[in-house]
């Protein structure tokens, strides 16, 4: 199984800078994690934590948006020269979040275009944050045209079928579900990864958030995702190992993994 958003090396939460959770989730059958940045304060604990597990982590490289302000294009630079040797697998995760203040909504939209712009050069795919934003980020991505990246994870995925379907009528467009699909009052998304069906999802936690049933309440970490599985599984009507097997294929084809 793969965890395609953790943040194992947030210290607030993980105070050894994740190593020991990065064990746990091996010991629970977790192949490989991705650790998308978030902005400046992040960067080296992430760049330690993947500098100690090479072999099982990979890194995004971006500027989250509730990192973006009137002046965030010297921090994007930062952040985009700090990742440049480091060899990361994804922009990430960056977007559009409108939910706490929409004061910056429309700096937030030039610098999530600026990352999609990014991305295309570098030829990576891109974590998209979005949060009560759906309309700008679709529009953002749209208004890239020719240079839109191919592949695009719509990261902790929590809409309807309708929001689901405006997404997915992208090309190259995947949704992250974590441990929301197992809420009891996540009806709606669950009828969305239903409707999306496993060639259309990734597996996530974005750990330390989120913990699936039955771990509400404890930090959320990489080796909860069998539970997120599990649901996946019930809800789409498919053997837990058959959403493994294609989830896990649709993550080493966007973040170009190892099968190993």
């Amino acid at each position: 199984m793969i965890d395609t958003h953790t943040h194992l090396y947030l210290r607030d939460d993980f105070p050894d800078g994740g190593s020991d959770a990065v064990r746990r989730a091996l010991d629970a059958g977790i192949s490989h994690m991705v650790l998308p940045n978030v902005g400046l304060t992040s960067m080296e604990d992430l760049l330690s934590l993947h500098a100690l597990h090479p072999d099982v982590t990979s890194i995004g490289v971006g500027l989250h948006p509730e990192e973006i302000d009137a002046d965030w294009r010297p921090r994007l630079e930062d952040v985009f020269a700090r990742f440049a040797d480091e060899g990361p697998v994804a922009v990430g995760e960056v977007g559009i979040d409108l939910y706490h203040d929409p004061t910056y909504r429309f700096q937030q939209m030039d610098a999530f275009g600026d990352q999609l712009d990014r991305a295309y050069t570098m030829g990576l795919p891109v974590i998209i944050h979005c949060r009560e934003a759906l309309d700008d980020t679709l529009d953002v991505i749209r208004m890239m045209g020719d240079r839109r990246p191919e592949r695009l994870v719509f990261h902790s995925f929590t809409g309807n079928p309708a929001d689901a379907r405006r997404i997915l009528a992208l090309p190259g467009t995947y949704l992250g579900i974590n441990g929301v699909v197992t809420f009891k009052n996540a009806p709606e998304l669950r009828e969305a990864v239903a409707e999306a069906g496993a060639g259309r999802l990734v597996l996530e936690t974005d750990s330390p958030y989120l913990a699936p049933v039955p771990k509400r309440g404890r930090t959320n970490e990489s080796a909860y995702i069998p539970d997120i599985r599990d649901r996946i599984a019930e809800v789409c009507g498919l053997p837990p190992a058959e959403v493994e097997a294609v989830t896990d294929a649709n993550a080493r084809s966007i973040f170009n993994l190892s099968s190993s």
